[in-house]
């Protein structure tokens, strides 16, 4: 395929099979980039609702991994965690977590407030609905994170 080269041109790139070797660059600086990265599960662990429970080490790893790329992490997005099984509880603790291990390496992070903690399939009350992202943006920003 084709690709804009710094030149104004455009240059043959050609998609190669052969992994990634370690980040040899420095982190991104001209754009803020924030990444919704999924979690890793402990496939073998099943949680009191019957899915995956998070493999928390793997998890934070990996936006450890995000952070030295200089991308911030968009942490508890319907489009990563939310419509991927994580419930608000869940959601909460991962918001949690990861806002205290992007403080401890000065990472970047932004979270995901929704209502998602309303009981599906019923009508809600503008005032549950706006209590409801009141409780999240609560959370998220009493945890030190942004929340979107």
């Amino acid at each position: 395929m084709l690709l804009p080269s710094a030149d104004g041109g455009l240059r043959l790139y050609r998609p190669s099979a052969a992994p990634l070797g370690p980040f040899g660059g420095g982190p991104a600086r001209s754009r803020i980039f924030h990444a919704a990265a999924h979690v890793a599960a402990a496939p073998a662990t099943p949680s009191e609702r019957g899915g995956p429970v998070v493999d928390w080490e793997a998890t934070l790893g990996f936006r450890h991994r995000l952070w030295a790329l200089g991308l911030g992490v968009a942490e508890a997005m319907d489009t990563a965690q939310r419509g991927m099984g994580l419930g608000w509880p869940e959601a909460a603790e991962l918001i949690h977590r990861s806002a205290g291990e992007a403080r401890a390496v000065g990472g970047r992070i932004v979270c995901g407030a929704g209502t998602d903690q309303l009981r599906p399939g019923r009508v809600h009350s503008l005032a549950a609905i706006t209590a409801a992202y009141g409780e999240q943006l609560a959370h998220i920003e009493g945890c030190g994170a942004g929340a979107v």
